[in-house]
């Protein structure tokens, strides 16, 4: 019983952690439809491509 306390304040001191080092970008309110959702715009013929993809070609 005592194993499942401990893991829960683990748990929960980490999700701390990570909630306070996210600051004023972190959103938590879930999927977004409608107007409140943010579409980014599609990446152009013209840009580069990542480098990770870069480099997994590359091999």
């Amino acid at each position: 019983m005592w194993k499942i306390v401990v893991g829960f304040v683990i748990f929960a001191a980490l999700a701390l952690y990570v909630i306070s080092k996210g600051g004023d970008s972190l959103d938590m309110s879930g999927e977004k439809h409608g107007a409140d959702a943010v579409h980014s715009e599609p990446a152009k013929a013209g840009t580069p491509a990542a480098p990770a993809a870069e480099a997994s070609a590359a091999k």
